[in-house]
């Protein structure tokens, strides 16, 4: 299953960069109804899946081809090109479906799955994401691939050669990487954690749900503090949280520490997905947006895959989160400081 959930997300990974390049030059209409109806096809099928290779073909690669062309890379392009000063908020309130969907879709699946077994949760994915296609293709049908934004104003900005010769390209790169390798590791780990403290099954159940709802404060915020500073100075205070979530969660592990882990973990875990295409707009235009953000939200989960993956071998290594605790501690630490040269540079 670790071995799926990898290839998952290398692939992801890489069709939002293809995805990020289409959404400069196509309808995200068709790019977003399409990803829909591929991840239909995918997770539903999981239904019916008897093997491990068929789990590595639907999962690890149909879905997670759908689930990239439907990331955030299409929907910030879209949105940031249509709204422009008002981008983040617009960013933030579209991006804070993921945390409503986490609490809603995961808690009433959840029932499902007592109920029924886990070949049904992916069934009632797979519907969910077919009756989404259409849906968008009809809401969408008139955007076109500048969002609205004149054809003038698209052709500003770098190459993406030109953006990789610059600092700014590769101190996003860092702590959007950072942020990945956190982020996945929290999600994969952080119900295991708790089980592995003693915690009940269903207060461990609920950390992820509740990690949602924590979410949407942080990710609204976000985007609002972005369109009127920009986003550096929120992703500043992103990794600052990190740093005492994770210092507190290293010296006291009692049931009230987890569920403030859990939750000041959660206010953090969106907040940076909006500023992706801000930050990309702000250093290098409109002209490729869609594919640099795009390798920036690629650089992003790629080392999620590793976070996850680094947290289960120290797991496997030590019989404690301990040693992995302290690795994202360094890390926000590390990104905060990769953060706060940014801000300066910006403002010298």
């Amino acid at each position: 299953l670790g071995a799926v959930i990898a290839v998952f997300m290398v692939m992801t990974a890489f069709t939002m960069l293809a995805v990020g390049r289409l959404s400069d030059r196509y309808s995200p209409a068709w790019i977003l109804s399409g990803g829909f109806f591929i991840s239909a096809i995918g997770i539903g099928a999981m239904a019916f899946a008897e093997t491990a290779w068929q789990a590595f073909l639907l999962y690890g690669v149909v879905f997670a081809i759908g689930n990239g062309a439907v990331s955030i890379t299409p929907v910030g392009v879209m949105l940031t090109r249509r709204f422009g000063p008002r981008a983040g908020i617009a960013n933030s309130i579209a991006i804070s479906g993921m945390g409503l969907g986490q609490l809603i879709i995961l808690s009433g699946l959840s029932v499902v799955m007592v109920e029924t077994g886990w070949r049904d949760v992916f069934l009632w994915l797979g519907v969910i994401n077919l009756v989404a296609a259409p849906l968008l293709l009809i809401a969408l049908r008139r955007e076109s691939p500048a969002g609205g934004t004149a054809a003038t104003a698209l052709a500003q900005g770098m190459s993406l050669p030109e953006a990789t010769r610059t600092s700014g390209f590769w101190l996003v790169m860092v702590f959007y990487a950072i942020c990945g390798f956190q982020d996945f590791f929290v999600s994969s780990h952080v119900v295991a954690f708790a089980l592995d403290q003693g915690e009940a099954t269903l207060f461990a159940g609920n950390l992820l749900a509740f990690m949602g709802l924590a979410g949407l404060v942080g990710v609204l915020a976000a985007g609002f503090w972005s369109d009127r500073s920009g986003p550096v100075w929120p992703t500043l205070a992103c990794f600052v949280l990190r740093i005492t979530i994770f210092t507190l969660i290293l010296v006291d592990r009692s049931p009230l520490s987890i569920a403030v882990f859990a939750l000041g973990y959660g206010v953090t875990f969106w907040a940076t997905a909006p500023l992706t295409v801000i930050f990309v707009r702000d250093l290098f235009g409109n002209r490729n947006l869609g594919l640099i953000s795009g390798l920036v939200t690629m650089a992003h989960h790629i080392a999620g895959g590793l976070g996850a993956l680094t947290g289960a071998m120290l797991f496997d290594t030590d019989g404690d989160y301990l040693a992995a605790f302290w690795l994202m501690l360094v890390l926000s630490v590390i990104a905060s400081g990769v953060t706060y040269v940014f801000a300066r540079r910006q403002t010298a």
